[in-house]
């Protein structure tokens, strides 16, 4: 891909070619059959045949007959399957007030290996940055658990490391990892990976994906986290296929927001667009610590309601069972939140009129104690007509959304050419802009 300008600004984006089509296909909505293949891209059966002949010998996909049973394309023998490789993987990472971590997930979309180190304090830029790149050596040289076991060099965020082998754990050097993903909870600028502001870490203006490009010599992508979720959930979640939605996720770093219109996500001029928890709701509200009175995330909080619940911040399953009690003190908590939510989707629904609202982690749990009520206190505020046919549901990736969502854009220059997995390791030159969040749309 051509890499920026920094004086003129980022180059055009040529057009996917027809491998990297049938690649995005197979990667997005893959296992898929080679004549489904044909019929979605409008290519001819020996121009298919060829392109996944090419992404075969790549490394990138793998062909197979189809299930017993299958009834194929219903005329002669059934059509092979063509299935997206689990061993070329994305290293998706995740910044957070209290951990880090870092996933290898395949093009399979499943998820190789990962480690989690936990952070007595948010780290800085620079903390986080070596942190991400010691967990990337130990995720690349093994796929063992290694739960509680002590990390080498954790001293200054008091860190320890905790590692789940998800997967099949294949012999080191067996996996080809082709790019970096990274969410960060806060507003991050499109065309350099630069955090300009991510306030529950206390980051402002710090550059991240080159830092971390030059420690990893891979290319490195950032973005928002919540624009990150909303894809994945977009991809493969409760969103999957509709091509205008919303997604808010309540955690440890407040509400983030994110949002994908005519099937593509939503950026804005410098990639801050989304940014739903500073949303006003409340003119008599509480300060944020954005500077503003009343925003979404301060005044419907996770702490705010997990302390009148009385259970751990990231115990969802715990906070779901408290607000089972229906406690009349808990309820009140749930009333002012539910209240502050509907606002806050009114007019979310009023700009960008979604088909889907998703919503994750303790919103999610929030959504399944209370039912229909945010959807019909979000009909009752809203202009006839905008929420007729709205639906709000919880997102199904769980613990996993942000993770999928970083790995997404770590594939994004192999996707855009498959041609580069056999080049993307000596990469040094971290690479994100505006058309390339457009380009996170599926290629027609």
């Amino acid at each position: 891909m051509t890499e920026h300008d920094r004086t003129t600004g980022p180059a055009h984006t040529p057009a996917p070619s027809n491998a990297a089509r049938i690649l995005r296909l197979v990667h997005e909505d893959g296992p898929i059959a080679r004549a489904e293949i044909t019929r979605r891209t409008g290519l001819n059966r020996s121009t298919t045949l060829a392109l996944v002949g090419e992404l075969v010998e790549l490394g990138l996909v793998h062909e197979g007959p189809p299930p017993a049973g299958s009834a194929g394309s219903g005329v002669g023998r059934p059509s092979p399957i063509v299935r997206a490789s689990a061993d070329v993987v994305a290293a998706a990472v995740t910044v957070e007030i209290d951990a880090v971590e870092v996933a290898l997930v395949g093009l399979d979309g499943t998820v190789r290996r990962r480690q989690v180190e936990a952070q007595v304090r948010p780290p800085s830029a620079a903390e986080a940055v070596d942190v991400v790149a010691r967990l990337l050596d130990q995720v690349r040289v093994t796929g063992a658990e290694t739960t509680g076991a002590e990390t080498t060099g954790a001293e200054t965020t008091g860190a320890e490391t905790t590692g789940t082998g998800t997967g099949p754990a294949p012999a080191p050097g067996q996996l080809r990892l082709v790019g970096v993903g990274v969410a960060v909870p806060g507003t991050v600028r499109a065309e350099d990976g630069s955090v300009q502001y991510a306030p529950h870490l206390g980051w402002h203006d710090e550059p991240f994906a080159a830092p971390l490009a030059d420690r990893t010599g891979l290319p490195v992508r950032a973005a928002n986290d919540a624009n990150l979720g909303a894809w994945a959930e977009r991809l493969a979640g409760s969103g999957r296929g509709v091509d205008d939605l919303v997604y808010l996720n309540g955690g440890a770093s407040g509400i983030g927001g994110g949002v994908i219109s005519g099937g593509r996500p939503l950026s804005g001029a410098d990639g801050y667009a989304g940014e739903l928890g500073h949303t006003f709701v409340a003119a008599n509200g509480i300060r944020c610590h954005c500077g503003a009175v009343g925003c979404l995330e301060t005044e419907a909080s996770r702490d705010a309601l997990t302390t009148v619940a009385g259970t751990a911040p990231d115990d969802l399953a715990a906070l779901a069972g408290a607000l089972a009690a229906d406690d009349p003190a808990t309820e009140r908590v749930v009333d002012r939140q539910v209240d502050a939510l509907a606002t806050a989707l009114r007019n979310a629904i009023h700009t960008v009129n979604p088909e889907v609202v998703v919503l994750g982690g303790f919103l999610g749990v929030l959504l399944d104690h209370v039912g229909d009520r945010i959807v019909t206190a979000v009909r009752a505020q809203s202009m006839a007509g905008t929420a007729d046919r709205l639906r709000i549901v919880p997102a199904a990736l769980g613990r996993d959304v942000l993770v999928h969502g970083a790995a997404e854009i770590g594939f994004r220059d192999l996707l855009r050419d498959p041609g580069t997995v056999t080049t993307a390791v000596a990469t040094t030159t971290p690479t994100s802009d505006r058309d390339d969040a457009a380009e996170e749309a599926r290629t027609p």
